[in-house]
């Protein structure tokens, strides 16, 4: 784990006590610092006091002189108003950071692959990550993904942390800096934490902050933000800028057209690969995430030959258009991921012959966007709070049913496949809606819908 020793003998407090919260209050304590806790959560600071932390509620007045205040990414820094812990850390003259920003301080060796975007930044950065390591390199993965980076293991001079990071997270890193940085598109999403899109994209923008000569710069120019930032990063910025598209082929950069891989990025070598055909990276957005991904190898010094296994080999995020069974010749997949509308159309677009889960607690603006897709869709099973909503969109377009749960509509969606007959179908779930009506997390309904599938397959089997 990373040890923590800038804060030896010094006050510092954390604010919010989740995995990352934990994480760096634990590694903190144990590099000597004296480190106050606190979360509105009483089995948290239950667990807190058990590790022998300091609890105290710092939201009051009794602020601790503590030299920098570590807030959970999901506690508002700014906007639309900064919680009261904020202020109180702002008039005491304690600077506000992250976790993030006590990884920086604390490295000692290896490079920093930094990952971010509205969308696919998931994705990217695990792909990464495998690529490293199916190629024998060392690499940890950590971030807005799975490990906190105060729980990521110390590496030599030669890996890689591959980081992927939130807008807030961004927020709360004053000293971002990275070797290789990524960002994948700008649409709107958090405008109530930065204010407006012009906020929220100039936090995106400093995953490029601090960087020299020495440093890489890739971002998709198929996005018009990104295209504006990739255009001042070509006249101001120090570093290499390496462009991706999905649209056409770049010079100095990689690109995906219509499932074929061009990777430029390299001065000395170009090749090229087909991945259409690679399950875990269907979609226009996956072969985008694929490109950027390619490019960051390429610069940590993999070869065509290590990057084309790698990818064979990719199997894909939990939820986010997972291969989850097929049974003759109806593909399942849990797309569990895609809470909006604009998540699921890139589902949508993926496939042909839909038979298609979809609903939950809407999102504003419901399905209406997905209607140029509605010829892709066989029939809809709507479940949860949204089914009369999305009912009213679909009526007369596509055939849907209302459905009692999950596992109803998983089972009519795979017999209404089965009842198809020739030609290839899938059972998709994407619900373009959140999951909190039914569910307590997006994960909690794919593994249901996972769950649903395999007793559907078995029963058929039998």
């Amino acid at each position: 784990m990373m040890q923590s020793h800038s804060y030896q003998h010094k006050n510092i407090a954390v604010f919010g006590l989740g995995k990352s919260g934990m994480a760096t209050a634990r590694q903190l304590h144990l590099g000597a610092a004296h480190v106050f806790v606190w979360d509105d959560n009483e089995a948290r600071r239950k667990a807190a006091l058990e590790a022998g932390l300091i609890v105290q509620d710092l939201t009051e007045n009794s602020w601790p002189e503590a030299e920098a205040l570590v807030l959970s990414p999901g506690v508002p820094l700014t906007h639309p108003a900064p919680h009261p812990v904020v202020n109180l850390a702002k008039e005491a003259g304690a600077a506000v950071i992250g976790d993030i920003e006590i990884f920086l301080q604390e490295k000692e060796a290896g490079r920093v692959i930094g990952v971010t975007g509205t969308n696919g930044k998931s994705t990217t950065s695990a792909l990464i990550h495998h690529l490293l390591i199916s190629a024998g390199k060392s690499s940890a993965l950590g971030g807005n993904i799975g490990t906190p980076v105060m729980d990521l293991p110390e590496l030599d001079q030669e890996g890689c942390y591959v980081l992927e990071l939130s807008s807030y997270q961004l927020d709360l890193t004053p000293s971002w800096q990275a070797d290789i940085a990524i960002l994948l598109n700008i649409t709107p999403d958090h405008l109530d934490r930065h204010g407006d899109m012009e906020g929220y994209a100039a936090v995106k923008k400093r995953i490029f902050q601090n960087q020299d000569e020495s440093s890489v710069a890739i971002i998709n120019i198929d996005d018009p933000l990104c295209e504006h930032i990739a255009t001042c990063l070509a006249i101001h910025g120090e570093g290499k800028l390496i462009p991706v598209s999905t649209t056409s082929p770049v010079a100095g950069g990689g690109s995906v057209i219509d499932g074929r891989l061009e990777d430029r990025s390299s001065d000395d070598q170009s090749w090229t690969m087909d991945i259409s055909k690679i399950g875990s990276l269907r979609g226009r957005h996956n072969w985008q995430n694929a490109a950027a991904a390619v490019a960051a190898a390429r610069t940590a010094g993999l070869t065509p030959d290590e990057i084309r296994d790698g990818l064979q080999s990719f199997g894909g995020l939990a939820h986010r258009m997972e291969e989850v069974g097929q049974c003759e010749n109806i593909l399942f997949i849990n797309d569990s991921k895609a809470t909006n509308a604009e998540a699921a159309e890139k589902a949508l677009t993926s496939f042909d012959n839909i038979f298609w889960i979809a609903g939950g607690r809407q999102k504003v603006g419901g399905i209406a966007s997905l209607e140029p897709h509605f010829n892709r869709i066989r029939g809809a099973f709507l479940i949860g709070e949204a089914t009369e909503s999305f009912a009213e969109t679909l009526e007369g377009k596509v055939p849907f049913q209302k459905c009692q749960d999950l596992n109803d509509a998983a089972k009519r969606a795979a017999e209404a496949a089965r009842e198809m007959g020739e030609g290839s179908t899938v059972v998709l779930l994407s619900p373009a809606a959140a999951s909190f009506d039914q569910f307590a997390s997006f994960e909690a309904r794919g593994d249901a819908f996972r769950a649903a599938v395999r007793q559907w397959i078995t029963e058929e089997m039998l």
